[in-house]
């Protein structure tokens, strides 16, 4: 970990974690030293009070979010480590081209410590599943690294993690801002579906990566896709889980017969419109099924910091005649400009809303 300043002396800080079956860790031990240092704590997802150093220059993201998150706050510039799904993202490398020079410390859900320590990061951000593997934590705690965890399932949880990553990077008042704009498009959609009763909203089927990989009920999408005022067939449902994705059978999703499918992959959409086995269901036979967009990643998948334009595009193709007032062009070119500073020109913003080819495929970085 890099020193607090050229004149201070290093300190080491010990964590202590008691983990338990819910996947809590306990608070960390906080040492009397560092009431001397120029610095302050925060409460990371996990509950757990961390020592932020006041000048953090250089950041480790170690799972997608965190990277969109610090990119979306203005300091993508200061990035040293990603995931190397991050330099998939065509407009995020194009936005922020640290992303391309990064180091990728962790594959395949392990922490290459040796890489990670040799970027010297001032904070590690890690997720959830690393947060719950001792053998990990282990890891970051004899390298001394400084890290906090941010995890979430819903959209609060979501907006809490935005939050905390604006503290500990000093971008609380980008923060603050990006969550009134989360806020006032969940406003602006919830006066507008608020005289559907609940039992007459569109019933909609979302297909995540893969046409049957979906949407359980702990997890952001279930979150958002209420709040776009639609029902999400799958939330609530028995599925099928494998490597910690959560699957749907044909059969289950024929019963369902959903009024309305959105995909956030392509290849999942050109699969369900030309495999005569979902030829039966309403969405497909009345030309119901969407293509959700792609910028700076895939629009509403969990990781993702574009969830309000997920919520706003999604609730505008399922009810066109109740947002004939919202413009997605025109809302897409704002929220690029706004949070990114980056100004799309009208092809740019047509390829966003068609989603594709923003997106590398595995193995072309």
């Amino acid at each position: 970990m890099k020193s607090f300043g050229s004149k201070l002396i290093p300190v080491i800080v010990i964590i202590s974690f008691i983990l338990s079956g819910c996947g809590q860790t306990g608070t960390q031990d906080i040492p009397d030293a560092a009431e001397n240092l120029p610095g302050f704590y925060i409460t990371d997802s996990f509950g757990r009070e961390v020592f932020i150093p006041d000048e953090v220059e250089s950041i480790a993201c170690l799972y997608s979010f965190a990277g969109y998150a610090v990119s979306l706050l203005g300091r993508g510039d200061d990035l040293v480590a990603v995931p190397d799904g991050l330099q998939r993202d065509v407009m995020l490398m194009d936005i922020v081209p640290q992303v391309k020079k990064a180091a990728v410390p962790r594959k395949s859900g392990k922490i290459n410590i040796e890489e990670l320590l040799r970027q010297n990061p001032d904070v590690v951000i890690i997720r959830g599943d690393t947060a719950r593997d001792q053998k990990e934590l282990e890891q970051l705690e004899k390298a001394n690294l400084t890290y906090i965890v941010v995890d979430y399932t819903n959209i609060e949880e979501q907006q809490q993690a935005i939050s905390i990553i604006g503290q500990v990077i000093g971008r609380s008042a980008q923060a603050l801002a990006f969550n009134d704009y989360y806020n006032g498009i969940i406003k602006k959609v919830n006066e507008a579906v608020a005289d559907i009763p609940e039992d007459e909203r569109t019933r909609m089927y979302h297909s995540e990566n893969q046409a049957l990989r979906t949407i359980y009920r702990n997890a952001l999408p279930a979150d958002w896709s209420k709040a776009a005022g639609v029902i999400n067939v799958s939330v609530g449902e028995e599925l099928s889980m494998v490597n910690n994705d959560y699957y749907a059978s044909l059969e289950q999703v024929l019963l369902w017969n959903p009024e309305v499918i959105i995909a956030n992959e392509n290849s999942a959409m050109k699969y369900i419109l030309g495999n005569p086995q979902w030829s039966g269901i309403e969405a497909v036979k009345n030309n119901r099924v969407y293509q959700l967009p792609q910028g700076i990643s895939r629009w509403g998948h969990p990781g993702s910091v574009e969830t309000p334009l997920a919520i706003l595009w999604t609730a505008k193709t399922v009810y066109p005649e109740l947002f004939q007032h919202i413009d997605m062009e025109s809302e897409t070119e704002y929220f690029y400009k706004e949070f990114f500073d980056y100004q799309l020109s009208p092809e740019m913003i047509e390829q966003i809303l068609r989603g594709e080819g923003l997106r590398k495929p595995k193995g072309e970085v």
